[in-house]
């Protein structure tokens, strides 16, 4: 592998490092913001993101909990997923990628795009079909707008997963007849 590969590849891995701390952040701000809007929601204004959700708590727990669970869902996926990718990153050998544990990352990287695109569409519908005079949803549009992004790039990692599942086939097969 040349330098310049490599060098890329180094500089890469520590963006995906930076991503999954900032998701990490934003996932334990969620979750403490969770609990202060439970237990004392007047500090909520002062919290992450100001998520104040507590006229929907008082009026409607269930439709409170619901939204709330679409948000950390998608949140802690995300920084799961980047957790994928970094596992993959510092264990990929560049010089012999085709094997069994990136095939299985891949996969999982695919599943859980998918996962994290499909409940963000579902907390989308949700949230766009309630019906509530004093809740306004546009705070929370910051959690499901690209959708629609990572359904489809979820069925790309996928079909890529397959390939290299399938590179993974052919070189095993090629190692055993030689």
């Amino acid at each position: 592998m040349s330098k310049t590969n490599n060098f890329v590849f180094r500089g890469l891995h520590i963006v995906a490092w930076v991503i999954f701390v900032g998701l990490c952040i934003e996932a334990g701000g969620l979750i403490v913001n969770f609990f202060f809007s439970l237990y004392k929601p007047e500090f909520v204004q002062n919290l992450y993101q100001k998520l104040d959700l507590t006229e929907m708590y008082k009026d409607s727990k269930v439709f409170f909990y619901g939204i709330y669970s679409f948000i950390l869902s998608i949140s802690i996926l995300k920084a799961y997923l980047f957790y994928i990718v970094i596992m993959l990153m510092h264990k990929m050998d560049l010089t012999n990628p085709f094997n069994s544990f990136v095939s299985r990352q891949i996969y999982q990287m695919s599943y859980f795009t998918l996962s994290i695109g499909l409940i963000s569409y579902i907390g989308r519908q949700v949230t766009e079909n309630l019906v509530h005079p004093d809740f306004a949803p546009n705070n929370l549009n910051q959690f499901w707008t690209d959708s629609q992004a990572f359904i489809l790039m979820g069925a790309v990692i996928y079909i890529i997963a397959t390939i290299f599942k399938k590179g993974v086939d052919i070189q095993t097969e090629n190692d055993l007849t030689v």
